[in-house]
């Protein structure tokens, strides 16, 4: 896998290939699955920036189809953010225009209707790509969530995270109740974060223990590997969970799959089921995604 930032404006073309389209957006991806299972409507919220333009009124016509809440800033001048997908194979590379999505403010956050959708919901979750974009507003989430004991969750997203955008990881963790990644995410957090090890055991219980707001809740830390048992750690232990395996020939596209599965747990931790029936549920959503192309959902009908 590989992910390169474009320079240059990306948006539709390619005569020469099959290309499809899907809605994208890791933490938007993360709230889809969470609604597809949740399967009532309005369960779920979404906030974020597009521009006006017709990606970004497909956006909004697909998230109110599936169900989902939204309130969306709308930037008049910068495009809606739009990622290709490279396929090739079982390999994958992403070429990004985050455009409008990296134009969010806070303003629109502590804003009166945007503000009403985040002090109804009683659970947050948010990618860590946003810290590239609005730290504030996620700590503003994270003292309202520690305020009112709700749980806050975020994703370490990408390992370029922890290393270029330190500072503002460093202020958010502490309200972080869930923290999602794979292992590559996580050894570079260990690297940058002063963890003298590559043992995900060892990184993840260093993370559980790390100073946090909410003394109310305890940290659970959850490390994905692929096809690799999912290791999680919580009050004080560490637990792996077999994963739903997927034969080779059968894995169309992995992207989306840490999303899908962050969207999969939280569809149930939010019911207060055990953190073995949350990590089945995720398994199952990432199993789902990496055989179709996108983060597609089935239809219901």
């Amino acid at each position: 896998s590989s992910g390169i930032n474009a320079e240059w404006p990306l948006r539709p073309g390619g005569e020469n290939f099959k290309v499809s389209y899907s809605p994208g957006g890791a933490t938007q991806n993360t709230i889809r699955v969470a609604q597809h299972y949740l399967n009532y409507p309005g369960a779920t919220s979404f906030v974020g920036c597009i521009g006006k333009d017709s990606f970004g009124e497909k956006l909004k016509a697909c998230m109110k189809k599936e169900g989902i809440n939204t309130n969306y800033l709308i930037n008049a001048t910068a495009p809606t953010g739009v990622c290709a997908v490279l396929l090739t194979g079982g390999n994958r590379s992403l070429v990004t225009r985050l455009d409008a999505a990296n134009e969010y403010t806070y303003e629109h956050l502590v804003g009166a209707e945007t503000w009403k959708m985040v002090t109804t919901a009683q659970f947050y979750y948010v990618a860590g790509f946003f810290l590239t974009v609005s730290p504030k507003s996620m700590q503003s989430v994270g003292e309202h969530a520690v305020k009112e004991n709700k749980c806050f969750c975020m994703n370490l997203s990408a390992p370029f995270l922890s290393q270029f955008f330190k500072e503002p990881m460093q202020s958010v963790l502490p309200y972080v109740d869930i923290l999602f990644g794979n292992e590559d995410e996580y050894r570079a957090f260990a690297s940058n974060f002063g963890i003298a090890s590559t043992d995900l055991n060892v990184i993840a219980t260093k993370i559980g223990a790390m100073p946090k707001k909410n003394s109310k809740r305890s940290r659970i830390v959850i490390v994905t590997q692929g096809d690799k048992p999912t290791i999680v750690f919580r009050e004080g232990r560490i637990k792996e969970y077999p994963i739903v395996p997927v034969p080779a020939e059968k894995i169309i596209d992995t992207n989306g799959a840490g999303d899908a599965f962050a969207g999969g747990f939280l569809s149930e931790y939010v019911k207060n089921k055990d953190i073995e029936t949350c990590v089945s549920s995720g398994s199952h959503a990432a199993a789902m995604i990496i055989q179709v192309s996108g983060c597609t959902l089935p239809d219901r009908n």
